[in-house]
């Protein structure tokens, strides 16, 4: 008789079957089409590594590439907005919040189709037809036209940053996700630095009829055209079709992440795991974890060029300044996620990642004379620190989540929640409030001083789910009569089952 695995719940009965005959494909995990369900080749630590490097080669710059060109797309509303955008007081709020509505309403239908389509593929065409939309934005002259095209800028850049955590997650073992996935968030300070200064010399170009603004955005939808078409070349759908690795190395690239539990991925909607991520409580303490640390992002990712221009800056400064702000923010980045993999943590990197934004946000607050703008300035550079918690919490869902259905599901909801928090971060910085925006500012403090005490909460339930999993493994033990080698078996069938983490009892939580 087979052994039986039940979740923690015993709400339901897993089967792992010992008959690699009779697996069917359809449910199970596509690394299967290569591999068994227990491990039959042995590759040693140089071919793993050697694997690693190709794979690092690839993935990384082209996510890289994939996230500078989205976060340069989404804001360069912030710097037309000083360079002679036509759109401004309310009009304009309604413009930046009209992104993240069509983001809003597009996430989860996007998320189910990529899970049926080849997942790079469908990332590369969504990205060549944003850049397209960018260009578009040269051409209206008001409100009506520039909210319809910020709504469907929205819809097609929703599929970017979960579609990037399941690549990274199907490449990468749990202890190299989170550099991974900062590797290419960081990419939101280079963005800035790089953003600051194409806007700081397009701003010399003479105003002959042809507003600046429109420079940026064609500019920069030509260079999103560029990067959707590498990635349709080169970027891989998964380990199993990576056309840059040979039939070993694919094979090697799915066994090393094995012991992660993790999977890679299946292409049928599975609606029992989007009922489990519906219900689970980890699903909703991340979307509140989101939404705490997102909602000042909406204001700032806006506002911080107005607000700094507010300090008694011109234009031209305005935009070099900023820059500082994206350094700061690549540094906090690549070392809170070298942290989190280094020290198998993903809740006490947000943490520090807080402590600058909190110190920052507190300056802004108290300091407000004009013979003070050095210190204020300062402030406005260290409060983007808090931007590596949302990297953090992508590394989560991809260390926490298996099932390929809740995965989808877990990035969706959490998208969804970064959604609502910037159309609520936009309206916490109000035109009757300039130009000091005391409210926006004070939010920041009282928003992210509850998202320190909610990053010990997770860590505390996911370490609590971990000693459950152990009880759990060491009852089967018992009843089934399973000796170590016996349960090192059964783990390995377990890893690509398509189970999710609740019902895998195998599976590690990452605090």
């Amino acid at each position: 008789m087979e052994p039986e695995v039940k979740d923690e719940k015993h709400l339901e009965t897993v089967l792992v079957t010992d008959v690699e005959s009779d697996i069917d494909f359809r449910d199970k995990d596509e690394a299967l089409r290569l591999v068994g369900l227990e491990k039959t080749a042995t590759f040693s630590d140089e071919a793993y590594a050697k694997v690693r490097r190709k794979l690092d080669f690839v993935i990384p710059p082209l996510c890289a590439a994939v996230y500078c060109t989205q976060y340069l797309d989404k804001t360069a509303l912030s710097y037309a907005s000083i360079m002679g955008f036509p759109v401004t007081g309310q009009g304009y709020n309604l413009v930046a919040l009209s992104f993240y509505i069509g983001f809003l309403i597009w996430v989860f239908p996007s998320m189910y189709i990529a899970q049926r389509l080849r997942l790079a593929k469908y990332l590369g065409v969504n990205i060549i037809a944003w850049g397209a939309i960018m260009m578009l934005h040269a051409i209206p002259r008001s409100f009506g036209p520039f909210f319809a095209l910020r709504l469907l800028l929205g819809m097609l850049e929703s599929c970017v940053a979960p579609i990037l955590v399941l690549i990274v997650s199907m490449f990468y073992r749990k202890d190299e996700q989170g550099s991974r996935i900062a590797w290419f968030y960081m990419m939101n300070g280079v963005a800035g630095i790089f953003g600051g200064f194409l806007a700081y010399g397009i701003s010399f170009i003479p105003d002959r009829g042809f507003a600046p603004f429109k420079i940026i955005y064609l500019l920069l939808g030509a260079m999103a055209i560029a990067v959707g078409t590498a990635v349709l070349l080169w970027m891989p759908d998964s380990p199993a079709n990576a056309r840059f690795l040979s039939q070993e190395e694919r094979i090697a690239a799915i066994e090393r992440i094995r012991d992660g539990q993790c999977g890679t991925e299946n292409k049928r909607l599975k609606r029992e795991q989007v009922v489990e991520a519906l219900l689970d409580v980890r699903t909703w303490l991340i979307v509140l974890a989101t939404l705490l640390t997102n909602i000042p992002n909406g204001g700032l990712a806006n506002f911080t060029n107005i607000i700094v221009k507010g300090f008694g800056y011109t234009t031209k400064q305005t935009l070099i300044l900023s820059t500082p702000g994206g350094a700061i923010g690549i540094i906090s980045a690549v070392v809170c996620g070298w942290y989190s993999d280094r020290a198998g943590e993903r809740m006490l990197p947000i943490v520090w990642s807080l402590i600058a934004t909190l110190a920052g946000a507190a300056m802004l607050v108290a300091l407000d004379s004009p013979s003070q703008k050095g210190a204020l300035l300062f402030a406005t550079w260290i409060v983007g620190t808090y931007g590596s918690s949302l990297a953090i919490i992508y590394a989560y869902n991809a260390s926490n989540t298996s099932g390929h259905t809740k995965k989808v599901t877990v990035n969706a909801l959490t998208l969804a929640a970064f959604c609502v928090a910037n159309i609520v971060g936009t309206e916490t910085f109000l035109p009757k409030d300039a130009p000091g925006y005391l409210p926006g500012k004070i939010s920041i403090l009282v928003l992210l001083s509850a998202q320190l005490v909610l990053c010990f909460m997770i860590r505390w339930v996911n370490l609590w789910m971990n000693r459950k999993k152990r009880r759990l493994v060491e009852e089967l033990k018992r009843r089934n009569g399973w000796t170590d080698d016996d349960v090192r078996r059964e783990r390995e069938k377990a890893a690509f089952a398509d189970m999710t983490d609740k019902q895998n009892p195998f599976f590690v939580y990452t605090a």
